[in-house]
């Protein structure tokens, strides 16, 4: 007998930080700092949390002004992968900045993150620009854009030869998305 476990999205509270960071460490080469985090917060970012049996799973960090709203980070727990959390998460931010007056949402996406990409072209966001050297690469990490077409541009190296101070050795580009909020061809995918 199977039993479904219970899902609760609700916005992230200061006692939310441990299991935050935990999961911001265990998916970044160069996560977020506590301090960041906390700024997010006080600053009144849109920022949820998805728990799945009180324990936090996901997490999205949207701005929102002047009608416009940018998500600034989509994280999902390593060991929760493929459950389909960063798409319910990413629908209920959207309809939170709809709430609060936003028309369209931007957000970036390291061009090698294929199953990012696949989720944001499912939402409906269109690749309107690109932003050179965007996100920093450790030494040993795959090429960025291996497998996926990306208009024909060749993804960008480090400016600089060898590694930096920080064990960066290159820059991917990223591409950047955007979905009109004032447009809605499938309630499902809000």
């Amino acid at each position: 007998m199977t039993t479904e476990t219970e899902l609760s999205i609700e916005a992230m509270k200061i006692a939310d930080m441990p299991e935050v960071l935990r999961i911001e460490r265990a998916c970044y080469d160069f996560p977020w700092s506590e301090d960041l985090i906390l700024n997010c917060l006080k600053i009144g970012y849109h920022i949820l949390v998805l728990r799945e049996a009180q324990q936090i799973r996901a997490y999205i960090f949207a701005s929102s002004a002047a009608g416009e709203s940018h998500v600034l980070n989509l994280c999902v727990d390593p060991s929760h992968r493929g459950k389909g959390y960063a798409k319910v998460l990413l629908q209920q931010s959207i309809a939170t900045v709809m709430v609060h007056g936003a028309k369209v949402m931007f957000l970036e996406v390291r061009e090698s993150n294929h199953a990012a990409i696949a989720l944001y072209e499912s939402l409906n966001f269109v690749e309107i620009g690109r932003r050179d050297n965007y996100y920093r690469r450790k030494p040993g990490r795959d090429k960025p854009g291996r497998g996926r077409p990306t208009n024909n541009k060749k993804t960008k190296k480090s400016r600089g030869s060898g590694a930096d101070s920080n064990g960066v050795q290159g820059k991917e580009d990223a591409l950047v998305m955007s979905r009109d909020l004032t447009v809605i061809t499938d309630v499902s995918n809000i």
